[in-house]
């Protein structure tokens, strides 16, 4: 195999990320665009020479294909990768698996039995200021972890609803539990508190979720979408004498601050995530690379752990998570 034959379903902002990443490569052929917006999805196909479908189902049904791209809303999930699994095709999918647990690991119980080739997109793990991160931090020695996801309510209209995004924790705040435990490790309790949605919606307008890791140390990760801009959306570590900050600004803009004692140094990036994580399946796939980052399996535990910081929040309670 020496181009792969790709179809791509959604034609969203992020969608669009990965469209412009996968028609760049010379070892990739974009053939198929499904949207149910016929139009967006005539538009997309137009500009990468492909087909145009108004139903991702319908796309996989009929198209041959090495591998495809599953870029839709969280509501979304489920069919599609149960879909491909029945076809034994190769699946990129974004975040998050689904709206809620269940689906998320019937999907992963197909991929295991069939041990098919899965990528999902953390694309927080492709940048090289998170690989010099979890360098700086010292297996086991976190005491003390903080995040942040404070920003804007994106304007797609299902975001606001709780069966549309399944909220901000869910939809936006799991990149930050995602660098939690990749820099601190499993999660066995959390609990967390909500600030209801007012009159635009479902989705709670603030959320805290307290972290008790395996390893001793605690945390907390706080959300709200309140806010007209993006102010803060990131991670801190804390060991002993040290402190080791994670920034985004924007898709292509990212930080990594280490403070000590003799001060400290901060270093900045423009890497394109989205088309490394893309590039790194796609080498997977033609035999040029052993693994992904993040598998269906990988991506399971952060699910299961922003799903369990979800319901603690609507139950009042503490919650294990279940992976």
């Amino acid at each position: 195999m020496s181009r792969l034959r790709v179809g791509v379903v959604g034609t969203g902002f992020i969608a669009g990320r990965h469209l412009a990443a996968l028609t760049a490569s010379p070892d990739v052929a974009v053939v198929a665009v499904a949207d149910p917006v016929r139009e967006r999805a005539e538009a997309a196909a137009a500009r990468c020479g492909a087909r145009a479908h108004g139903d991702g189902l319908a796309l996989l049904e009929t198209e041959e294909l090495d591998a495809v791209w599953l870029c839709v809303p969280p509501f979304a999930h489920g069919p599609l990768e149960a879909a491909a699994v029945a076809r034994g095709l190769p699946f990129f999918v974004e975040k998050p698996l689904a709206l809620d647990l269940a689906t998320a690991e019937a999907v992963a119980a197909g991929v295991a039995r069939t041990g098919l080739p899965t990528a999902v997109g953390y694309h927080w793990r492709h940048l090289g200021v998170v690989q010099r991160a979890a360098g700086a931090v010292p297996a086991g020695e976190v005491q003390l972890v903080t995040g942040s996801w404070l920003d804007r309510t994106p304007a797609a209209p299902w975001w606001v609803q709780r069966g549309g995004s399944g909220g901000q924790v869910l939809e936006q705040t799991t990149h930050v539990l995602d660098l939690a435990r990749l820099l601190a490790g499993e999660v066995d309790l959390v609990s967390a508190a909500e600030r209801p949605a007012g009159t635009d919606g479902e989705v709670p307008t603030a959320a805290v979720a307290l972290l008790s890791f395996a390893s001793g140390a605690v945390g907390s990760i706080s959300s709200t979408r309140v806010l007209g801009w993006r102010h803060a959306v990131g991670l801190q570590v804390v060991t002993e004498g040290r402190v080791v900050e994670l920034f985004e600004r924007s898709l292509t803009d990212h930080g990594l601050r280490v403070v000590t004692a003799d001060g400290e140094e901060v270093s900045r990036s423009d890497e394109d995530p989205v088309a490394a994580e893309d590039r790194e399946f796609v080498d997977v796939l033609l035999g040029r690379a052993a693994q992904v980052r993040v598998p269906y399996a990988e991506a399971l535990r952060t699910h299961a752990l922003a799903c369990a910081a979800d319901r603690a929040a609507r139950e009042g309670t503490s919650v294990r998570p279940a992976c």
